[in-house]
């Protein structure tokens, strides 16, 4: 029931942008149309005007007799004939004269008195000593400009909407993969203690005689980086807790759970750990901030595989900053990935979905008004991250 509801939505979805799209260059192609015929009609009534007043020019210059009343009666009618709405007030404001009014001759006073008002709202009267006032509105060609208008906002609308439209799609869309990026992210957190925990039951099987106090603090460990995981995702959504955290003691409990995980023999892999003892004290979240280390330590143990090498990671205080750096030998960053390493979705691993940076990053600077930076090894070989936290 539910499936059938949601096709309709769907469907109407998928069909919003083309039928935005086809209104948009309907309407850009109606508003160029109509724009050509208008510009077309200005430029006939330019030339009218030009013969008209050229026809008037020369009747009042020529000599004969009655050439200029000639010339008058042949004004009146161009007038006429180019549909200039025009009316004629005397002195006393009685109305004279009509031409190309809206209605007929035997109009009531009222509704020309009403049209006269129209006229004067769109140009201002002229007032001809003797004569009276003379009322007139515009050409019926700049009448025009008016649906010129309407079919040009109508245009900006779709455009607009189009718009609107697009960026509400490019957020669901990076909404969907953040979702997705998550779910991987919860998948890649827990993956590490459940291979180690199965990696310790082969174990038992194939040395069924092994004392039980050998593995227990191994087991443990896994048992509680569950624990841990858990307790991380909880956290999303909800305030960072503000209480002191030790970072040389956080460094210190994510390199011994990387330790004994890590390659020994073929391509061996090693973590160094350089720190003056539990601090440097900062203010946060300690499950948050072992997160953001953890995953930066992760970074580079997936830079060294199937190659070994060395991380060695520092924790020191300096300035008023607890900083917490982390190095390794592998090949490095490549310079077309630099550049947006800490967005989501950026990453140079097979397969990867570029979550883990982004969310150290979320949880150091916005959670914790830190600040993480990513430099090059020397000679662009291995990378180096520095986390920086304020401390107590």
């Amino acid at each position: 029931m539910s499936a059938l509801i949601e096709l309709p939505k769907g469907a109407l979805r998928r069909a919003g942008p083309p039928a935005l799209i086809a209104a948009a260059l309907l309407f850009g192609v109606l508003s160029v149309g109509y724009a050509w015929i208008v510009a077309r009609h200005l430029r006939n009534d330019a030339r009218e005007t030009s013969r008209m007043l050229g026809h008037v020019f020369a009747g009042l210059n020529d000599p004969r007799e009655g050439a200029a009343a000639d010339a008058l009666l042949a004004l009146a009618d161009e007038v006429r004939r180019l549909g200039i709405p025009l009316a004629v007030t005397d002195t006393a404001g009685r109305i004279t004269a009509l031409d190309n009014a809206p209605f007929d001759t035997d109009a009531s006073e009222p509704t020309r008195r009403d049209w006269i008002t129209e006229l004067d709202r769109i140009n201002a009267p002229l007032t001809q000593p003797g004569v009276g006032t003379i009322h007139y509105g515009a050409l019926p060609a700049a009448r025009a400009f008016t649906g010129l208008a309407i079919l040009q906002g109508a245009m900006f609308l779709c455009l607009v909407l189009l718009a609107v439209w697009a960026m509400r799609a490019r957020v669901a869309a990076a909404r969907d993969r953040l979702w997705v990026a998550m779910a991987r992210e919860s998948a890649h957190q827990l993956g590490t203690p459940l291979m180690s925990l199965t990696g310790w039951i082969d174990y038992l099987r194939e040395n069924p005689g092994t004392p039980g106090s050998e593995l227990v603090v191994h087991l443990e460990a896994d048992a509680e980086r569950l624990q841990r995981v858990a307790k991380r995702f909880e956290r999303i959504g909800r305030p960072a807790r503000r209480e002191p955290v030790g970072l040389g003691t956080v460094a210190e409990r994510v390199a011994a759970y990387f330790r004994p995980r890590l390659p020994t023999l073929a391509h061996s892999v090693t973590i160094a750990l350089t720190s003056p003892g539990a601090g440097p004290t900062a203010t946060g979240d300690p499950v948050l901030i072992e997160w953001a280390l953890e995953v930066i330590v992760k970074n580079a143990v997936d830079a060294l595989s199937g190659r070994g090498g060395r991380i060695e990671i520092d924790v020191e205080s300096r300035d008023g900053v607890g900083r917490v750096s982390i190095r390794d030998d592998g090949p490095g960053v490549a310079p077309d990935i630099q550049g947006q390493l800490f967005e989501p979705g950026a990453s140079s691993k097979t397969g990867g979905w570029g979550i883990g940076l982004a969310l150290a990053r979320r949880i150091v600077e916005q959670q914790h008004g830190g600040r993480v930076d990513f430099h090059p090894g020397p000679e662009g070989r291995g990378s180096v991250f520095v986390l920086e936290f304020p401390l107590t």
